[in-house]
């Protein structure tokens, strides 16, 4: 059976081929958000020239692959009248060569750039470098500054921590120390770098020098499946100027603000006491409010060094790094909170967050296993990353915070809250009353 030849079908053919082509290329190339081709960063810019490298190659070969295969289709299509059969041949020694030395050009031209850019991003960092050790937990990110130390109250020596947010002094390199505490994670802040992996009993290492990166903030991720609330393992970075990091570094060198608690002074009116008292067990709205508006004022506990930049203003942070994740339905009388009181909890052992966390500057906070609390209340966001750091879904977080992370290794808190990791109600821990005093205390803590 013979077929007519189709110039507009073969035409139309090779237009949707070439539009699929150049939409993959566009959406390669798109800029979004959490992206590698931004150009912030040397590292960013050696992987967006071998891309295009890669690409302007990979595109050449192809439209002449194209070119040959079309010609050959319709140079040699079988023709209606004749049934002579094409020629058999042995080989053709010119073409097996050619064809063979042109992909190994290829090859060489795109090899070169490669392993260049692999020695380069892969060779030490300058030196003068800024040095930050990561180190991935389940599930959150702790970062340190081992050039940065502060002597505590005790005469100990302290490295500079903090946990999910990472802040960096733009124009120069810094180099990243990475460890798992646990389970393989990655680290990755796709507008500044690629990821690497981060290894237990291993260690990697990674720089960049965030030059051309705007004085905002960036999402970082782990890009490694490492358990149940991998997706939820998130942080912020922040590029500042190098004034401001000098400045929020000599604030983290700070201890957390901490003196004797502030007794609560007595209700001028107790009738307004009483009506506080009873307002503060409706659940959020006009009751919250009559609560906070008939309770006594209390002075919070202040930091020490307050003045000059101390965080990333939240309201300058873009969009796309404002944690948006559904809160779930935990029920939350949200009473006012006295900050005194939160940190005489504290003090003495309530709930059992001292056997966890640390607070630089409260003798009873030396916990190793759960994120360091000393300036908590200057974080943007919560849960590694995953909710905005506000009272109420701090008090959430104390309450059930495995409700709100699955997996994390906090346990639940709240008085007759529900364990989903545990499957049992918990018939001790703390009121609503208690997790706001706590909450206010540590909201306190700048």
């Amino acid at each position: 059976m013979h077929h007519r030849f189709r110039p507009r079908r073969l035409a139309r053919a090779a237009l949707t081929v070439a539009l699929a082509a150049s939409s993959l290329v566009i959406a390669a190339c798109t800029q979004y958000p959490n992206s590698v081709f931004h150009q912030r960063t040397d590292t960013n810019r050696d992987i967006g020239f071998l891309f295009e490298i890669l690409i302007w190659f990979g595109s050449i070969v192809f439209v002449i692959v194209e070119a040959i295969l079309v010609y050959t289709l319709i140079r040699f299509r079988r023709r209606s009248g004749t049934a002579r059969q094409p020629e058999h041949v042995h080989g053709n020694t010119t073409l097996e060569i050619t064809w063979t030395i042109v992909p190994a050009l290829i090859l060489v031209f795109i090899a070169i750039p490669t392993v260049r850019t692999i020695f380069r991003t892969q060779s030490r960092a300058a030196s003068g470098a800024l040095q930050v050790e990561v180190i991935g937990h389940q599930w959150w990110w702790e970062f340190r500054y081992p050039q940065y130390t502060s002597r505590s109250p005790t005469g100990k020596l302290d490295t500079v921590v903090t946990a999910n947010e990472l802040y960096l002094p733009k124009g120069r390199t810094v180099n990243f120390t990475l460890h798992s505490n646990d389970v393989i994670h990655s680290f990755w802040v796709p507008s500044l770098s690629g990821k690497r992996d981060l290894i237990a009993n291993h260690t990697n290492y990674l720089w960049f020098t965030p030059d051309s990166a705007a004085s905002t903030a960036y999402n970082g991720f782990c890009v490694e499946y490492c358990g149940a609330s991998h997706a939820n393992m998130r942080f912020r970075t922040f590029v500042v100027t190098p004034d401001e990091f000098a400045s929020w570094i000599a604030h983290q060198e700070t201890p957390a603000a901490f003196a004797t608690p502030i007794p609560t002074p007595p209700a001028a009116n107790p009738a307004a006491a009483v009506a506080a008292t009873t307002a503060s067990a409706v659940r959020g709205g006009a009751g919250a409010v009559a609560a906070r508006a008939a309770a006594p004022e209390v002075t919070p506990p202040t930091s020490v060094a307050q003045a000059g930049f101390i965080a990333f203003p939240r309201d300058k942070m873009p969009a796309y790094t404002v944690p948006e994740t559904p809160t779930p339905d935990i029920q939350y009388s949200d009473p006012y909170g006295d900050p005194a009181r939160g940190a005489t909890l504290l003090l003495h052992g309530q709930g059992a967050c001292l056997g966890c966390h640390t607070i630089r500057g409260n003798p009873s906070m030396i916990g190793q296993i759960g994120p360091n609390l000393t300036h908590v209340g200057s974080r943007t966001t919560i849960a590694a990353g995953l909710y905005p750091n506000d009272a109420r879904h701090l008090a959430l977080w104390i309450k059930n915070a495995r409700k709100m992370k699955p997996g994390v290794l906090m346990p639940t808190i709240g008085l007759n809250e529900y364990d989903p990791q545990l499957n049992t109600t918990m018939k001790a821990g703390l009121t609503d009353q208690q997790i706001a005093d706590i909450v206010a205390y540590l909201q306190a803590l700048k």
